[in-house]
């Protein structure tokens, strides 16, 4: 485990090392009127928005869009670099491993995988993470690799 601050006004650029794992401490729920509804706008696939329809589908009932999932991984981002959070560069790899269904509790873990400070703004720094989104019996619903910008505390000095 690390010896990362788990309050995020506390995670900088200088609190992350390379190496560190860190679960966090919230988790989100999987609600089925929230995934149909997303899916409604976002992702209007039968197995998606069709109870009925998503029961002669590979999945065998209604799972929610990778892109809701994805939704559920940013939105517990925000625990993991809280005011320090500068946005990202993109994602490297994204990975659906399986589907998630109404009432699966996800929660996401973070590896650090590589740090720098930019090079040009020395105002923050550049993590790339391992993200892994689980659900409640520890089964891997989605993985990324991301880019995060991060304030630094030290600034251009």
């Amino acid at each position: 485990m690390s010896n990362t601050p788990l309050h995020p006004s506390e995670r900088w650029f200088e609190d992350w090392t390379v190496g560190d794992v860190v679960t966090g401490s919230s988790s989100y729920v999987m609600e089925e009127e929230r995934m149909v509804s997303f899916s409604e706008e976002f992702d209007p696939q039968d197995f998606h928005i069709d109870a009925e329809k998503a029961k002669d589908t590979i999945y065998g009932g209604i799972i929610a869009s990778g892109w809701h999932t994805g939704s559920a991984l940013m939105r517990q981002n925000t625990e993991f670099l809280g005011e320090s959070s500068m946005g990202a560069a993109g994602i490297d790899e994204l990975r659906w491993h399986q589907p998630v269904r109404a009432g699966d509790e996800l929660t996401l873990t973070w590896t650090i995988l590589e740090k720098r400070r930019s090079e040009s703004k020395p105002d923050r720094g550049i993590i790339r993470v391992k993200q892994e989104l689980k659900n409640q019996r520890g089964e891997l619903a989605m993985s990324t690799i991301a880019i995060m910008f991060t304030k630094t505390r030290s600034g251009a000095s």
